[in-house]
C-alpha cells in the first residue's frame, strides 16, 4: 500500500552537524573544469571518479559544471554537475548512459555506510516518463532509484530489488536529497531523504536485501533503458559516502532556511512512501483554527522527534501515516 508523506518539512532552520566519517568524497570541488574528468583512464587511475560509461561525444557534451547546477543548500561545493543523456550516449548497449564510478581503494562495502547525493531536474530537457530510467544504482541493482516505471511513472521511486518502498513526483526545480542506508554486515538497506535545504530524515526503515559491492560499482548517474531522440538533463551535487552515524545536514549545514509560501508556511513538495507494515491513517488532530503556527498541506505535523506545528491549515487534518514516525497534513 502506498502512502503520501511530507519529508522533513520545517518552519525554521535546522542544521545537523557533521556526524559520520567520510570514507569516499565525490565532491566536484576536485574538478575545476569538465576536462578534469578526462584525466582518468585505465592506465592512469586518478581522481575521485572513473569516467568511461558514456557516448562517443566529448566529455563536455555529457557533463557540465556550474554553481547554478548544485543544490543551493550545499555550501560545501562550488559547482554542481549537469549530466546529459541523448541518442549519442550509448556505451556497450542500445541504452542511453552517463555514469561516474568511484575511483578508490577504500572498502565501500563493509559495516553500515550512508551513500549521499542530491538530484534535480529543472523542467528543461526533462526525463521521459514513458521510458524506464535507472538512477544511482549498484551493479547488482539491489537498491536504486527508478523513473518511468509503474504504477506512477512520473515519480522518482526508490526500490529494493523489485519492490518500490518510497516514491515522489519528480517535480521540476525541486532538489531531492538522499542517503542509502546500507548495512552490509546485516544485509539490509533503508532510505533517508529530504527536499531543498531540509535535513535528511529516515523515510524507510531498513529491510533485507542482497547487499553487495566491489567498492567500484556504485553508478553515480543515469541509465535510460531505451535509446531514442531527445535530450535529458539531470543536476547532481553532494555526493559522498560516510561511515555512521549519519550526517543529516545538506552540504556544510550552513544553508538558509527553506523558502516559505505567502502565509509563512514552509513550501516543501509532497512525497510518498510505501510499506506493507505501515497501514495507519487515523486522524490525530483537527485543522480548525488554532493559535500559533499551522502546517501546510502535505507538511509533517507529528512524529518521533518532531517539534513543529501539530495543527494544519484548513481544510486539512493531521493524520498518522507511519505511526509513530510520521504524521502529515492531508
Amino acid at each position: 500500500m502506498k502512502f503520501s508523506v511530507g519529508i522533513a518539512s520545517v518552519l525554521g532552520f535546522i542544521a545537523g552537524a557533521k556526524a559520520g566519517t567520510v570514507i569516499w568524497n565525490g565532491s566536484f570541488n576536485n574538478y575545476p573544469t569538465v576536462s578534469t574528468f578526462d584525466n582518468w583512464s585505465w592506465s592512469n587511475e586518478v581522481g575521485a571518479y572513473q569516467w568511461y560509461i558514456h557516448g562517443t561525444q566529448p566529455t563536455s557534451h555529457y557533463l557540465a559544471l556550474d554553481p547554478t547546477f548544485k543544490n543551493p543548500a550545499d555550501t560545501a561545493e562550488t559547482n554542481g554537475l549537469r549530466m546529459t543523456i541523448d541518442s549519442t550516449a550509448t556505451w556497450n548497449s542500445q541504452m542511453e548512459r552517463v555514469e561516474l564510478i568511484p575511483q578508490t581503494t577504500q572498502n565501500l562495502g563493509q559495516g553500515e555506510l550512508f551513500y549521499h547525493f542530491s538530484i534535480m531536474q529543472n523542467g528543461v530537457n526533462s526525463p521521459d516518463p514513458t521510458l524506464e530510467h535507472q538512477i544511482f544504482f549498484f551493479e547488482s541493482h539491489f537498491t536504486q532509484l527508478k523513473f518511468g516505471v509503474g504504477p506512477n511513472p512520473s515519480d522518482l521511486q526508490w526500490m529494493v530489488g523489485s519492490d518500490t518502498l518510497w516514491s515522489a513526483p519528480f517535480s521540476a526545480g525541486t532538489w531531492f536529497n538522499f542517503a542509502y542506508d546500507i548495512d552490509f554486515s546485516a544485509g539490509t538497506v533503508g532510505l533517508w531523504a529530504s527536499t531543498g535545504s531540509a535535513p535528511l530524515t529516515k523515510v524507510v526503515q531498513n529491510v533485507a536485501a542482497s547487499t553487495s559491492t566491489n567498492s567500484e560499482d556504485f553508478h553515480v548517474g543515469i541509465l535510460r533503458i531505451v535509446n531514442g531522440p531527445g535530450q535529458e538533463d539531470y543536476y547532481v551535487s553532494g555526493v559522498y559516502i560516510e561511515q555512521g552515524p549519519i550526517t543529516t545536514a545538506i552540504g556544510s549545514g550552513a544553508a538558509p532556511p527553506p523558502p516559505t509560501g505567502p502565509s509563512g508556511t514552509t513550501s516543501v513538495g509532497p512525497t510518498s512512501v510505501s510499506s506493507a507494515s505501515h497501514t495507519s491513517s487515523s486522524t490525530v488532530s483537527s485543522s480548525s483554527a488554532a493559535p500559533g503556527p499551522q502546517q501546510s498541506q502535505y507538511g509533517q505535523c507529528g512524529g518521533t522527534g518532531y517539534t513543529g506545528p501539530t495543527t494544519c491549515v484548513a481544510p486539512y487534518t493531521c493524520k498518522a501515516i507511519s505511526a509513530p514516525y510520521y504524521y502529515q497534513c492531508l
